[in-house]
Order: structure tokens, then sequence, then C-alpha cells
């Protein structure tokens, strides 16, 4: 057992009643390797389901050379295992991103909230989970920003300027964003960085409105996606040009050689009664933007992020939106805990991104 799952564990047990208080098996009444190897028995793998049969369908191909084939350079591979992160400029072509900002205006447009309007904020994430976000693992859901809303639940802007971000399996479920995720050289760069076998985690449409797009609190990818070993790495490409003033990234350089600081889980398995951060490392993140640096990228540009590095980015107060797209991808072979928030239904297995034949990005578009 590490460190970190050790320090999971000791957190836990701290917390929760014991099998005879509980009624039988306290907060779920295992340890989170113990609640993993249970689900397990009962999930199939990604190997078993075929590993990319996302909505029960087989895969349109199967990619095979993208573990033959490099796309980053040596100094740039230098640069992510030094840094915590690097940035690809040209990565996407303009035609590219083009074609997935229009879907995504095109989704918020035809869809329907619910009288709940649930809103995405990092500052109250566990006041924030609800059935819609525990949904949205499996769906195709938008979450408003906070400032879209006045007290009452009520718009202040318009629809297509209310939406901080469409998430969480958007990539498995919408064509657009299929052929934009799986691509053969986002499966070369997540080998690059030193990736086996990556799945497709979650994807998130980010709109970094004008004047209201929310700031995103200092954090670690693997706080939020917690895998044993870690393994989440985090893919982020700049649809329109990131800078200070829209709210682009900022992270802090060699960062991800610290240690994990909390863990973001379930209360209970099902959610009913919400989430909790659980403290694993007393040690505080960076101070944003003193201790960090901006990254100031422009349309087109993919970042890599490593599931350690701290980063961060301001609230937009620009008349410029900042869209963004980011997919996070996790081993096959890592245990992933049910008490993670994210939970795939299991007709709806993870893909691996080399085993989905989609389409090459191009730098011309």
């Amino acid at each position: 057992m590490s460190a970190v799952q050790s320090a999971v564990q000791s957190a836990a047990n701290a917390d929760r009643p014991s099998a005879s208080e509980s009624g039988g098996d306290g907060a779920r009444g295992r340890s989170p390797r113990e609640e993993q190897s249970a689900a397990n028995a009962d999930r199939p793998s990604a190997s078993e389901s075929g590993g990319d049969g996302a909505r029960g369908r087989s895969p349109r191909g199967k990619q095979s050379a993208a573990n033959d084939r490099r796309v980053l350079t040596e100094s740039q591979i230098e640069s992510y295992h030094r840094d915590g992160y690097v940035t690809i400029p040209d990565f996407v072509g303009p035609e590219a991103c083009a074609a997935l900002r229009q879907r995504a205006i095109a989704i918020v447009d035809e869809w329907v909230p619910s009288e709940r309007k649930t809103v995405f904020t990092t500052n109250e994430q566990e006041r924030a989970s609800n059935e819609e976000f525990f949904h949205s693992a499996s769906s195709t859901w938008c979450f408003f920003e906070t400032e879209a809303l006045d007290a009452d639940g009520n718009l202040v802007v318009d629809k297509a300027r209310s939406i901080n971000k469409i998430g969480h399996a958007t990539h498995d479920l919408d064509d657009v964003f299929e052929s934009f995720t799986y691509t053969r050289d986002l499966a070369g760069v997540a080998h690059d960085v030193g990736m086996t076998a990556p799945l497709a985690l979650q994807s998130m449409y980010i709109f970094k409105q004008p004047l209201i797009g929310g700031e995103v609190s200092c954090h670690q990818d693997s706080t939020f996606l917690f895998t044993e070993p870690l393994s989440v790495t985090g893919f982020w490409f700049a649809l329109e040009d990131a800078t200070v003033d829209n709210g682009c990234l900022w992270a802090a350089p060699g960062g991800h050689r610290t240690p994990l600081r909390k863990v973001f889980r379930r209360r209970d398995a099902d959610g009913t009664t919400g989430t909790t951060f659980q403290t694993l490392d007393d040690a505080p993140l960076p101070s944003p933007p003193t201790d960090l640096v901006p990254l100031e990228v422009t349309a087109g540009t993919m970042v890599v992020l490593h599931g350690l590095l701290p980063h961060w980015s301001d609230v937009n107060r620009s008349a410029r939106s900042r869209h963004a797209y980011s997919v996070h991808c996790i081993e096959e072979q890592a245990v992933y805990p049910d008490w993670n928030w994210l939970q795939r239904r299991t007709e709806m297995p993870l893909r691996r991104l080399d085993q989905v034949v989609a389409s090459p990005h191009t730098v011309s578009g």
C-alpha cells in the first residue's frame, strides 16, 4: 500500500463509524481498496467489455500505430517531466477548433435546463454536488456560471452566455467531440509523456464567459480523479487565444513533485449525502498568482498537465471569451476507487485513446 493510499485509508477510518454503529458497514464498511475490489468483481473491466464499447457499440476501428509514433520532441518530453506541463503550439488546426466551438454552442442552444439550474463553482465543491453532477459522468450536461443567475435562480444573462462548462462524457456521446478526442496525435502524446494504456475518463468544454467566467481555484487534478497508483493526466486545448486578461491557465513549474494534498470523494456509494474533501497533506498549495506562472497560449495550442501539478485560472472580466476543451485520462490498469465522484455506468465503459480510430489533428485545419 502506497503512502497516499495509506493516508486515504487512515483519514477515512478516523471519520467512519464502526460496523455495529452503522448497522453493518459504516460508510460502505470497506476500505477504498476493498471497495474497489468488490466493485471490480461486479463490473466488467475495459478489456472485458471491449475497452471501447461506449453505448454498447463496437469501435470504428483499432489504432495500430499509436504506440510506434512519437509526436513530441525530446525537448518537449523533458519539459513535461521537469515542469509538470508542456505547451504544444498548433496542435489543433483552426477548422477543428471552429468545429468544436460550433458544436458546443449548438449543444447549449438545444439544451433544456432543469428547474435546479446546477451551477459549477470550485469554491463550493462540497455543496455543488447533486444528482445532475453525478449523472453527468455518463452524459452531457451544462452547468451554469455562478454570476449568470440571481438570488432566485433566474438567468440574468442570455442562455448562450450563461454556461460555465459542458461535461463530462460528451467525448463518448457526440460525434464531433469524439472525432476531436480520439486521434492518433493525442494518443501519441499520451504515450510520449509516459502513459501506456490511456483511458479517456472525462471531458469538459469550458466557456470562460466574458465578464462572468468563473475562477477555477488552485488544485491538483488527482484530487478529483484519484487512482492507485496516481495516473490522471490532463490534455487542455485552447480553442481561442488564452491570455492573462481573459483567464488563461497558471501553473507552478515543478509542482508535480510535491505530494497530493487532498481527495474529493463521495460520502456514500450513491452520492445521496454529497461529497467531501479529505486532507492527505497539510502543506498549502501555491498561492495564485504570486507562486504561479501564466500559460498564455494561442488558439490550437494543447497543454499537457501532470495530475499532481497545481494550476489555476482567474475570473474572466474581459469582454472576450476563452473557450477551451479538456480531456482527462487515466491508466487502464490503475485502481479507480468507487468513492471517486465520477462513476460511469457499467454499460458505458471507458475507451482507450489508442484503440479508437477517429482522425488525426491537422495543423493547417
